[in-house]
């Protein structure tokens, strides 16, 4: 175990204008290389539906890609939609891989559907399962991996009598009221829902209540990160994510797009100021000031691990951005 204070990568396998789902899953595959040498404790794949420059649809897959082509880095789901699975599939696919890969995978769950409702609708087949369900859903889910669970009719194989670490993910108080009540770690999704964070992160620190699976409270908050050599270079670099963001505001689709010199041409005052808004939680700039402005946020926040994602066009761009978090991250002096 590092010294330092531990980072990791959410990744959503973009696909670039001009490019395809393979190369992102290619890509994606090689960040992860990368992150290994880099320190990066975990890299997680998160569940997106009906979005034409996703390519993480189906998250389990990609797990057994990337932690098939990686040799120590952990892999995980940031997370698994609950609403559209069954907590026995579930558990029978994280299991697989766990057996696959000990010790290596984590299974981050979320209570929304990840995408809009008609495809929701589609996904469970007319079903009318809602984030209301998901107490339950966590709850048959552990028993399912419970070595309890071997007098039960319905056993989940290979998943029973395994150890995978469960995270809530959440971007408002409900997520945050149920990690608390059932004593488990908490990721939020600061990156792009920075409105309720420090309530709740708040909330489920004064509230915790110690577990068979964990003692003390635990957050992770996920971020943005775009660093390169120079701040200009990275604020140029960031066009591109501004880009992606502005198809979130305007509720399209829009694939990694090569960034540009002057974003005033592409959205409006408005869009701009949803989306500076909507991106609170961003770094921007050289190492250095992005070590500034995360020891900040580390040390008021009181958080216990930083997931970073950096959306940029240009490949080698990216790996060095990750590269320059890695290193900002490591120089971060708190307590």
């Amino acid at each position: 175990m590092s010294s330092h204070f531990p980072y990791s990568i959410l990744d959503l396998a973009l696909i670039r204008e001009g490019s395809d789902a393979a190369d992102a899953y290619a890509r994606s595959l090689d960040l992860a290389r990368h992150a290994e040498t880099w320190g990066y404790k975990r890299i997680w794949l998160a569940e997106h539906h009906n979005m034409p420059y996703v390519g993480s649809s189906a998250p389990a897959i990609l797990m057994g890609y990337i932690a098939g082509g990686t040799q120590s880095i952990k892999v995980g789901s940031g997370g698994i939609m609950m609403p559209n699975h069954s907590a026995l599939m579930v558990a029978e696919e994280i299991g697989t891989l766990e057996r696959l890969y000990p010790g290596r995978i984590d299974l981050g769950l979320g209570r929304a559907p990840g995408t809009d409702q008609r495809t929701a609708s589609a996904l469970r087949r007319g079903r009318v399962e809602t984030v209301n369900d998901f107490p339950q859903d966590l709850e048959d889910l552990q028993r399912y991996f419970s070595q309890d669970n071997s007098r039960s009719d319905v056993r989940a194989f290979p998943a029973e009598g395994l150890d995978v670490p469960i995270y809530i993910l959440g971007s408002s108080m409900s997520s945050a009221i149920l990690a608390a009540e059932r004593g488990l770690p908490y990721v939020f999704a600061s990156h792009f829902a920075p409105a309720y964070f420090m309530q709740a992160v708040k909330y489920y620190q004064d509230h915790f209540r110690p577990s068979e699976y964990l003692r003390e409270p635990f957050v992770m908050a996920c971020i943005n990160v775009i660093a390169a050599d120079t701040d200009a270079e990275a604020h140029y670099l960031a066009t591109s994510f501004y880009q992606m963001a502005l198809g979130i505001v305007r509720q399209q689709s829009y694939p990694l797009r090569p960034p540009v010199e002057d974003m005033s041409n592409v959205w409006s005052q408005p869009e701009a100021a949803a989306i500076q808004n909507m991106m609170a939680v961003t770094y921007v700039g050289t190492r250095d000031a992005v070590r500034e402005g995360l020891e900040d946020f580390v040390r008021h926040t009181g958080i216990n691990e930083v997931m970073i994602t950096s959306n940029l066009y240009d490949h080698a761009a990216r790996l060095h951005s990750f590269d320059l978090a890695a290193q900002a991250v490591r120089g971060i002096k708190v307590g």
